[in-house]
């Protein structure tokens, strides 16, 4: 295989080095790209990856830029994993709204954190699907980027381009389920419909036998136990007690677990309390996230700039959201009829959920991209939880493409995790007023 692989948002070094790991290991003819607008974590990925390619494939060829236009030319294949603003920006999501009593473990794809962070995206991703189109209108181009609904659904909106949303949310929570079922991850087959971080795995079979009837006992055991014993919050690999319950009541396991999962459901949440805790303080610590990405790009950086060879270790396969990417791309090429979980426009896959909404949902690699495949109508609860997202997403979207405050205002309400129209505007107007130099649509407050 012949391809120009360009990555956006190279700086992200954990995504680069994954990536670049997998991409070695294939016997194509590779040219790569890479592109951040810091220079100095650009200066970061491309030493990684000069480093990498020196000792595993020399005659890779590489470029890297901050100017994204002369290297996405003749691109094959797109990545994009930008992040607006950094993890200095995405603090700001997560702490302004504390003062407001809102307390998010994660703060990237819903509630005000995910909000505000999509204000900054869009904008961004929409300019980078017209680069695209220009210079590279045959690629394949995909989005980890999060929010990966909201992004997507403005670039298909704004743009018409055939962006693919990618996260590894699903894959890694089928590895979970196997193992709670005792079985090989190979093993097991499953349908997941839904939108990104709020996928709801509809069916589960191990060697093609129903294993959800088995899930929703193990879900049952585990609530009728915590109601008997008190609502505490129990650290384990496999207890994830929103998640169960959510299971025992709506007969659909839901990912990405909760660290997720509860972010769709604020106000189940008031004031961050959960099973004891306070969400993003002592349950899914949000400062422990930004401080292990902080040392992460250090690391990197380190390995980056110095003298030294990368040792074997540095070269290990490891999970995260880089993982089924190439494998994407190789089983497009071949159009081998493997299926992923990917989000694409509802075209019809899933019936009684909006035109044109983004689902995460089964995709064939078939036809030279992901092609969603035909799934049935959702049961009602289901699609209850998530017609409702889609309403605030498509708020959310016409925000960030108008520059318009009051649809910001309106997306935080409809969102679910203020407590008052005061407070959604005073909000709205302290998160504008903090990421302002990212948010050149909207008009200075």
């Amino acid at each position: 295989m012949k391809e120009k692989v360009v990555l956006l948002g190279a700086g992200s070094a954990m995504f680069t080095r994954g990536l670049l790991n997998d991409l070695v290991r294939r016997d194509w003819d590779v040219e790569l790209g890479l592109v951040d607008v810091d220079a100095g974590a650009l200066a970061v990925a491309a030493g990684l990856a000069r480093k990498i390619i020196e000792a595993k494939r020399p005659h890779m060829r590489l470029q890297a830029s901050t100017d994204r236009r002369p290297i996405l030319k003749g691109a094959t294949v797109v990545v994009c994993t930008v992040g607006v603003g950094g993890r200095r920006a995405w603090e700001q999501d997560v702490f302004i709204p504390r003062k407001y009593g809102i307390f998010q473990p994660v703060g990237d794809t819903v509630m005000p954190g995910g909000s505000s962070r999509a204000l900054r995206m869009i904008p961004a991703m929409v300019d980078i699907a017209k680069d695209l189109l220009e210079l590279a209108p045959h690629a394949l181009f995909f989005n980890y980027g999060n929010p990966i609904t909201a992004v997507c659904r403005a670039v298909h909106k704004a743009t018409g381009a055939d962006i693919i949303g990618l996260c590894h949310g699903v894959h890694a929570v089928a590895q979970t389920l196997a193992k709670v079922l005792g079985a090989p991850p190979q093993e097991l087959t499953y349908t997941a419909v839904g939108l990104n971080h709020l996928t709801w795995f509809t069916d589960v079979r191990v060697r093609g036998v129903a294993a959800l009837p088995r899930l929703k006992q193990i879900a049952h055991e585990k609530v009728s136990q915590r109601l008997s014993a008190g609502e505490q919050f129990k650290a384990g690999a496999d207890d994830y007690p929103f998640t169960w319950h959510m299971l025992d009541l709506f007969g659909a396991f839901p990912c990405v677990l909760d660290r997720h999962i509860v972010e769709f459901f604020p106000w189940m949440f008031p004031g961050g309390q959960y099973y004891g805790k306070k969400l993003g303080l002592d349950a899914y610590s949000f400062e422990d996230v930004i401080t292990w990405g902080d040392k992460v790009f250090e690391q990197m950086k380190q390995d980056a700039l110095s003298p030294r060879k990368l040792d074997d270790e540095f070269f290990k396969q490891f999970g995260g959201e880089h993982e089924q990417v190439i494998d994407i791309v190789e089983s497009v090429r071949k159009c081998d009829g493997r299926i992923y979980s990917a989000n694409l426009p509802n075209q019809g896959q899933v019936p009684n959920l909006p035109a044109d909404a983004v689902l995460e949902a089964p995709a064939l690699a078939a036809g030279g991209t992901l092609k969603a495949i035909q799934q049935g109508a959702l049961p009602a609860g289901l699609t209850g939880t998530l017609a409702t997202r889609l309403a605030y997403v498509e708020t959310l979207v016409e925000a960030a493409l108008e520059g318009s405050r009051e649809k910001f205002i309106q997306a935080l309400v409809l969102d679910g995790a203020v407590t008052s129209l005061d407070t959604a505007t005073r909000l709205a107007d302290e998160l504008l007023k903090a990421q302002a130099q990212y948010l050149p649509q909207f008009k200075p407050l």
